[in-house]
């Protein structure tokens, strides 16, 4: 056979399997061809929503206190981008945004798209664009900014790489802040330009969140962070927390922890503890600030008064179990004592007699006198359970009256603070029911959120306002708070023409599944109230310092509450009753 019958018998069959080919593209494989054409000259970009914004209250106005920043991420196509001009760019104008091996980037096989770089600011951004890369693009993108730097940061949380919201407002508000991405999806030339016509161009326009106002006063809270540090630069204390509300709205307009960080660099903390909000996440033993809910309970039951006596041996048997008084004067023990001096001498001793006045036995605690106060302590104050605050918060516990051992010395305990497990927001909510009238009321912290200047209020569930004690009840006690500041080594520095009251709390801790009887580990607590004298209090504040390893009492949160309230009048130019 000669060569050009050869060749035409190779080019025939050549042209025989490229006509068979072609038959199954276009004929048999049409669709599944049509597909990947459509799919390598389609555009897909997410519209990225923009987060909303937080603000605080100053001066009766909403502030921004969590800002966002437009930036930008570069990404790169490996197939198409000139390398060294991107890498040398980079190392040029943001050798600090690069958030890949770029070597590896372009070393890894099939790769089309990879972002390099993130949140790179509009400047540097025009920086690296004015070098003319080829194959490079810009995606912009919001980033979180902190203004206020270290203040309220356990409050207000962080947004993380991902633009999640995390810890605080930033986190139990995410879905209110993240609104909802959109999608641009276009049909694009060969040189990947996107065309303005087609019948498969879908644009899905971002929904923006929404910007979130606070009911948080910014300088109230920026003023008693900086007198914690202080309190904490002054005692052995390494923590402290402090709330303040308004009784008589549940409105909070300050809640501090300490120490704090800067949610700009949230990872430069020792572990994730240090995100907490103490005063809703933590809960914890307030000791004897408890007092005022067992004795209102039984001053609301009809069974006490503050005029009512008891025999005071400076001990209790319960159970077993010899519970003392922190207090042993020889002017205290063996004596006829009533209630209003007990609550002012801080006795355990009281406060187990009024268990036992619920019980409806003086001698002795019963099943009766359990129940009663655990319908005080977890269905009217709603102690051990979430308050409703729009936080992340924990939710505690109060020991059932019934289940389990040592009921009732359990109970004794749970009198004075021990043997339960609450928050700092759920004792000064309950504290505020005892101050204000008897009026529970859900706390907030929201205002609600700002659109044209304007302030909707969220909708909320399940939020409460009941009475729970009755006024006289609210009275009495509120008679017996103010007593407590007589006594001039705990009277602090108080201001004449103004009611505040308050009780202290020293708790013993916890230690490897045992109270540290040592007393070398202790958690100081204080609550208390400030009005014009005569009025009802127009705010609460609750105070707690603690260090690990340390004895903190109920002195040393007193100080600090005595600062803070004073510096609260002034900040908020409450008048006195002269």
């Amino acid at each position: 056979m000669s060569r050009i019958k050869i060749l035409k018998s190779v080019t025939f069959i050549a042209l025989a399997i490229i006509a068979v080919r072609l038959f199954f593209i276009q004929i048999i494989e049409h669709g599944e061809w049509v597909a990947k054409a459509n799919e390598a000259h389609t555009l897909l970009e997410t519209i990225t929503a923009k987060r909303g914004e937080i603000y605080m209250m100053d001066n009766g106005e909403p502030v921004p206190v969590v800002l966002n920043q437009t930036t930008y991420s570069v990404i790169v196509d490996p197939a198409v981008t000139d390398k060294e001009g991107i890498k040398n760019a980079l190392e040029k104008h943001a050798k600090s945004y690069i958030t890949a091996d770029i070597d590896q980037v372009f070393s890894t096989e099939g790769l089309r798209y990879y972002i390099i770089a993130k949140n790179i600011p509009h400047k540097i951004a025009t920086a690296i664009a004015d070098e003319n890369v080829s194959g490079v693009w810009f995606q912009k993108s919001n980033q979180r900014v902190y203004p206020e730097g270290e203040t309220a940061s356990r409050l207000l949380g962080f947004v993380n790489a991902d633009g999640l919201g995390q810890y605080g407002v930033e986190g139990s508000l995410n879905h209110i802040l993240s609104g909802t991405d959109g999608l641009l999806k276009t049909i694009s030339d060969v040189n990947n330009v996107a065309l303005s016509i087609g019948n498969d161009n879908v644009k899905i326009p971002a929904v923006d969140g929404k910007n979130v106002v606070l009911s948080v006063d910014r300088g109230l809270e920026r003023g008693i962070e900086e007198l914690m540090q202080a309190a904490i630069d002054s005692t052995p204390a390494t923590n402290a927390a402090a709330i303040i509300m308004n009784p008589n709205t549940g409105e909070v307009i300050a809640m501090a922890n300490l120490p704090n960080y800067n949610p700009a660099n949230y990872g430069q903390v020792p572990d994730a503890s240090a995100y907490s909000n103490e005063a809703t996440e933590i809960p914890y033993e307030p000791a004897s600030i408890c007092k005022n809910f067992a004795f209102s309970a039984a001053i609301n039951e009809g069974v006490m008064t503050s005029s009512s006596t008891y025999y005071n041996l400076g001990y209790e048997i319960v159970d077993g179990w010899t519970i003392k008084n922190a207090e042993q004067r020889a002017t205290l023990n063996n004596h006829t004592l009533d209630m209003k001096t007990a609550l002012y001498w801080s006795l355990n001793t009281g406060s187990i007699h009024a268990l036992k006045l619920l019980g409806g036995n003086p001698e002795e605690i019963t099943q009766q006198g359990r129940e009663k106060l655990y319908d005080y302590y977890h269905n009217k104050f709603r102690l051990g359970r979430e308050t409703g605050i729009e936080l992340i918060e924990a939710a505690g516990y109060i020991e059932d009256p019934n289940e389990g051992w040592g009921r009732n010395s359990t109970y004794a305990n749970m009198t004075f603070g021990q043997n339960l497990g609450v928050t700092m927001i759920q004792t000064a909510t309950a504290f505020s029911a005892v101050v204000n009238g008897g009026y529970y009321r859900t706390p907030t912290i929201v205002k609600g959120t700002l659109e044209n200047n304007k302030i909707t209020p969220l909708s909320r569930e399940g939020v409460v306002e009941d009475q729970i004690l009755t006024n006289d009840t609210s009275a009495m006690m509120r008679g017996m708070l103010i007593n407590n500041r007589s006594y001039k080594v705990r009277a602090g520095i108080d201001k004449p023409g103004y009611d505040i009251g308050g009780k202290s709390g020293t708790a013993q801790v916890i230690v490897d599944g045992a109270y540290d009887n040592s007393m070398s580990n202790l958690v100081g607590s204080y609550i208390g109230f400030v009005g014009p004298s005569g009025e009802m209090p127009q705010y609460v504040i609750m105070t707690k310092m603690w260090g690990a390893g340390q004895a903190l009492s109920g002195s040393e949160a007193q100080s600090l509450f005595d600062t803070l309230s004073n510096y609260a009048i002034d900040y908020l130019k409450i008048k006195p009753n002269n």
